[in-house]
Parts: C-alpha cells; structure tokens; sequence
C-alpha cells in the first residue's frame, strides 16, 4: 500500500526524477466453454514482487479496481460481474480511508457468459489498476478477442488474447496495404493492426538520429518555477483579503506578548509560518495521492473534469460577488481553537495555524480551488505540491517578517473597502478562468460552442465590466456607498478597460498575443482579416507524409493538444511572425497532430509498446503513440523537421518564443534537406 517512506521535503523532490516505464503485471486471458449455453473468460496475472493489482469490490474514490468492458459482442450475454479469485489480501488503508482487498504475486478474475447459439464473438478489454508502497500505474487494459460457434461440446475457443497476434487467423484478416506511406493495416472483425511494411517506414523510430542532431530533453508544458510563482502570487493576494489582513496583527502581538523572551517569540511566529507552509503543502501532495498522476493527466482535456473546474470557478466568483459565503463548518475552526488552547509547545502553535487555515476558507478556498485546478491540468505529478508550496509560503511570510520586525505593524494599512475591492477583482478574474475550462472542453470534443470570437467578446464584456466596477460605476451587495475612487483604484480601472479595448481586433482575427495562452487556437476563428497566419495543410500523418513525397518538400510535424498553454502561445508569438510564417507555409509541409484529439478512430488500432499490447482508441491516442515510438517524446509543444522518408533534418524544438532561434531552426531543416537530395 502506499505509504510515506520519506520524510515530506525528500519525497517533494525524490518525485521529480524522470520516471521509467514500468510492466510489473503481465495478464493471459482464454475463454473456456463449460457447456453449450455456458463460457466464462479467465484472466491470470503473473505479479512482481512489492506490487498489487486490487480486487473488484472497492467503492468510488479508493484505487483503481479491475473492470470488465466490452466493445462488440454477438451472440452471447454478460452475466453477472467481474468475479476475484484465488487468495486476496484485506486491509484498512490509511490513504483511501476504506478497506481495500488486492492480489499479490498472482491474480486471477473471471467473467461469466452465456452463449445464445450458433457463431459468437467477443472484443473488449480487463482495465485494472497497480500500485506498490511508492507510486500506482495509471488505468491499464488488457486486450481481448474470442470468437467461434457453440455446437454443444466444452472446448477451448479460439484465443487472441494479450499473447496472441492477429496473424493467428487468417480466415478472419482482410489486409491492404498504403503504398504511399507502407503502413499495412489489418482489420480482424473490425479491429485495426498497424503493421509497417517494408517499403517506406514512415513510424520507424528515429531517436538516435534526433540524438546525433543534438537532440535535448524536451520542455515540460509548464515549468515548476512557474507553478511555484503562480502559487505564490495566489497566497500575496489571500493575504489581502478580510479573512486574512485583520488575522496578522493579532496572531503576531499574541506572540511576541506571550513570552517575556522575545527570542521566544520569533520562533513561536517562525514555527507558525512553517506550520502554515505543511498544512498546505500536505494538501497539495494529498491531491496527487488521492488522485494518481494518470488522473492528473487525464484532467487536462476530459469534458467532465473541465466542465466541473469551469462551474466550480462560477461558484466561487459568485461567492466573492457576495451572493453567499462559502465556509467550513464553525464547529470544525471551534474544535480545533479549543484544542489549540488546551496544549502547549509546538502542538498548540501548529493547531493555531490550521484554525487559521480553516477561518480563512471563504476567502482562501476559491484562490485555491484555482490553483490546484489550473497545476492539475498539467499533468505533472508534483505540480500540486509545488503550486501549495508557493501559496503557503506568501501567506505564511507577513506572519514571521513581522514578529522579526515589529515595528513594521505600526505602518500596515487598515482593514477596510479596498479588500472587498481584491475580493470582486478576484471575482471577475475567476470568471475568466472559468471560460478558458469550458474552452479545453469544447476543443477536445469538437463541440464548437466557444470558438475564439466567443470567447474573446465574453472576456472583453467581464474586462470591461471589471473597470466600470473599480470607477464606482457598478456595486455588489458588500460594497459600501463610498463612490469616491481612489488613485490606486483608477489605475487598475484603467488596465482592465485598456485590456478589454486591447482585445477587440481578435473579433476579427488579431493575434492578441498576451491572450494567446487562454484563447481557442486561430483556426477556431470564422472571421479573419488577417493573412500572415500559419494555416496546417494535414491534421494525418500518413496523407500529409504522402503529399510531401510528391511535392518533394520537407515536412514539419507538430505534436500540440488543445489545452496546451504553451502550444498557443507559440503560435500566437513566435508563428504570426511574417518570416517564420512565410518559411511554413511555402517551404514545408505543416502537419498538425492533437494528442488530445478525442475523436474516435473508425475502428481500434492494436499496438504492442514496451512489450504490451494496448489499444488506441481516439485519433489523439494515435499521434500521441506516434510522437513515443517515433520520436521518444510525449510533451507538448513538440517540432520535428523530418525527410520524405521520416527521418529528422535536424533536431527537435519545444516551447521557446525566441524568434531567431526558430528561424535559424527552420532554416537548418531546410539546408540540410536540400544536401540530402
């Protein structure tokens, strides 16, 4: 189970080693009629000592149980559920706070069926979770195919299980083969192997090449230094709400009058300001744990997640507007306040800092429910962490300046209208936010409610109202009547109105570049005046790679996603360059591949990766398996200049919106293009 091994600092960055991939589950599967109405499917894994694979009666919440799931079936019927076997282990896990039963060493699950006569078949997948005492897996599939005709006699049917090929049953394959790409295709009943012939492979790893090219580490899509900066302006603006600023004074003069030794006092407020980091951090890494970085990963473009984010983030607007207050229960900040006045020492101070963790939830929740939101997405296992990390250390830093300087206490502002200003400031901008959820969403899914011109004329209507606010010209239900604008005030009125004017020729198809990392991409735009632009000629692989060949061009394949911040702001900053775009759009051939494209392939394709058969589903799941066979990368933005027979011309380039950089990238690809022909 998983445990802290660690002391909490080592595991923050033990974490943040490069992971390798693992296979510590091995699964067979057969199906076995019993009799003639009779079948059931038998799963055995083979299971590495120190891992698990966990049974199939685990409520919402704890880790990831086996599942059986089917694509096709005809003639016969699932019966029952999934069913355990064999010996498991029960216990109480602290983590998940649930009893929790998993197999080790070795598993088996079965499936029952029956079977309605005459020819059946079979297609779906076991999906199962593993976990050791470090680290899980995220969701993995076991692949099945069974097929044959029930004539009354037990026997064993015909097995394509996850040891069996396609090749097993040719009086079930229709092969054809792309000449132009030499990608042979196998469809068995509907199922699609990807098989690479001969003539051009066009998917043939080419890593060692891109290394001979001075091919580096690829960038993370977000950086840890950004998170942790975004966290910490997160916990500067906390402070300076009412929940908060009043709180400093009078946390701080409690220490330094409860001991005659002011010594004494500075650590009590350096112990307060750690405890306030821990409490934080804590909860950051318990979103990762409860969650696992698989899931993380899937939160960046499922439709659920970021349809939830984006309500979440109206709730919470809504809340700092002053339509209601969101809070803990009292008894909770009660209960702990007593306790912290019951003991003494460290114990005390630590639980002094979690009351106040708890007061200030109205006011730090919705800064925080933002935060984990916008570091979830990135998929980073550690991004949490690292977000809470920064929040905690800006909100807990005015409590120990202070105690070290007291006199400073003398020159703080008073509590007063200008924090419930921060707060509906705040409120505006979680709106904002909100949108950019319900953008990813509607990319990924190809809904097309919320394409850039929306999203632009929604967000320049909140800007512009975020100004008339701060001018007086609008109030909320906490505002007081005071229509006097202060000087501070009408600088940030005026900011918000010059952003909101700012945005208006993106209405007709301007770059915006300050914008370019939250807007939908440029092709969402259905009115553009301008022509500079970098327009993809293929979102295929093999069309675009076939193309190339007979315009005898080089190409330029670009791995991107939908909620890629950076894949935007690259196009936006570095793309709408008139040297760059003109080196694009004439000289290669621009081949644009979403990873996160959730469109269904027209049958599934079976690939073996790392010794593991698996199944790609969705037309992102094939470019995304294109990107790690081929080139050894899965990070996005991602730019490789390849040859007509899909080799590199020179290394690969990430995010970076250095402009001569990117020419001189381009340019390369070209020269060395050129040297080959």
């Amino acid at each position: 189970m998983k445990k802290l091994l660690f002391p909490f600092v080592l595991l923050l960055f033990a974490v943040a080693v490069q992971a390798q991939i693992q296979d510590p589950v091995k699964f067979n599967s057969e199906l076995k009629i019993l009799a003639a109405d009779e079948a059931e499917v038998v799963f055995t894994a083979a299971i590495d000592k120190g891992w698990h694979v966990y049974s199939t009666d685990l409520g919402d919440g704890g880790p990831i149980s086996a599942t059986f799931n089917v694509e096709k079936i005809s003639g016969a019927e699932v019966v029952g559920k999934l069913k355990p076997m064999g010996k498991e282990i029960s216990t109480f896990d602290k983590l998940f706070e649930m009893k929790v039963r998993y197999f080790e060493n070795a598993a088996q699950f079965v499936q029952k069926l029956k079977l309605t006569g005459g020819a059946y078949q079979l297609e779906g997948y076991l999906e199962y979770g593993a976990c050791n005492d470090e680290n899980c897996l995220p969701p993995t599939q076991v692949p099945f195919q069974f097929f044959g005709k029930a004539e009354g006699a037990a026997k064993e049917a015909v097995v394509a299980g996850a040891e069996t090929k396609v090749e097993e049953q040719p009086a079930k394959q229709e092969a054809d083969t792309d000449a132009a790409s030499g990608v042979a295709i196998a469809s068995v009943d509907g199922l699609t192997e990807i098989n690479v012939t001969d003539k051009v492979d066009l998917w043939k790893p080419v890593i060692n090449e891109l290394q001979s090219l001075g091919e580096t580490t690829s960038q993370e899509d977000m950086s840890w230094i950004y998170i942790f900066i975004t966290g910490f302006v997160g916990g500067l603006l906390a402070l300076f709400t009412p929940c908060v600023w009043p709180i400093i004074p009078m946390t701080v003069s409690f220490f330094l009058k409860r001991s005659k030794d002011k010594k004494k006092g500075i650590r009590d407020a350096w112990t307060y300001g750690a405890s306030i980091v821990v409490i934080y951090v804590t909860l950051g890494l318990a979103i990762t744990l409860i969650f696992g970085a698989s899931a993380l990963n899937a939160l960046s473009t499922n439709a659920v997640f970021n349809i939830l984010f984006c309500l979440m983030l109206v709730v919470f607007a809504a809340s700092f507007f002053g339509a209601f207050e969101i809070t803990l229960p009292s008894k909770w900040s009660t209960a702990v306040d007593s306790k912290a006045e019951a003991t003494s020492g460290l114990l005390s101070i630590f639980l002094m800092a979690f009351t106040l963790s708890l007061v200030s939830f109205s006011c730090t929740g919705p800064i925080i429910g933002f935060l984990l939101v916008q570091v979830s997405t990135t998929g980073s296992v550690v991004a949490p962490a690292i977000g809470m990390l920064g929040f905690a250390i800006a909100l807990a830093l005015p409590f120990t300046l202070f105690a070290l300087f007291p006199s400073w206490l003398k020159s703080m502002p008073k509590s007063g209208g200008w924090m419930n200003i921060i707060k509906v400031t705040l409120g505006f901008l979680e709106l904002a936010f909100a949108l950019k959820f319900l953008s990813v969403a509607d990319l990924a899914y190809g809904w097309r409610i919320l394409d850039r011109e929306t999203f632009l004329a929604l967000w320049i209507v909140l800007f512009a109202l975020l100004g008339f606010y701060l001018l007086g010209k609008i109030k909320f239900p906490h505002d007081d009547d005071d229509t006097k604008v202060s000087v501070p005030r009408f600088f940030m009125a005026l900011a918000s109105l010059a952003f909101a004017v700012y945005m208006i020729p993106g209405l007709w198809g301007a770059p915006l570049k300050a914008v370019s990392a939250f807007a939908p991409p440029m092709q969402t735009q259905d009115f553009n005046l301008y022509n500079n632009e970098v327009h993809a000629k293929f979102d295929d692989y093999d069309l675009g790679m076939e193309y190339a060949r007979q315009h005898g061009k080089p190409v330029m394949l670009d791995f991107t996603g939908y909620g890629c911040v950076n894949c935007r702001k690259m196009e936006l900053a570095v793309w709408t360059n008139p040297k760059v775009s003109d080196i694009i759009n004439n000289d290669y051939v621009l081949i644009t591949l979403y990873v996160d494209n959730k469109t269904p392939l027209s049958s599934p394709i079976k690939i073996v990766e790392n010794g593991t058969e698996r199944m790609l589903r969705t037309v992102g799941d094939k470019w995304s398996y294109l990107q790690r066979v081929k080139f050894g990368a899965n990070a996005q933005p991602f730019y490789v200049l390849i040859d007509n027979e899909g080799k590199p011309v020179n290394k690969s380039y990430s995010y970076n919106e250095d402009i001569p950089a990117y020419i001189e990238f381009l340019q390369t690809g070209l020269e060395n293009y050129k040297k080959e022909k």
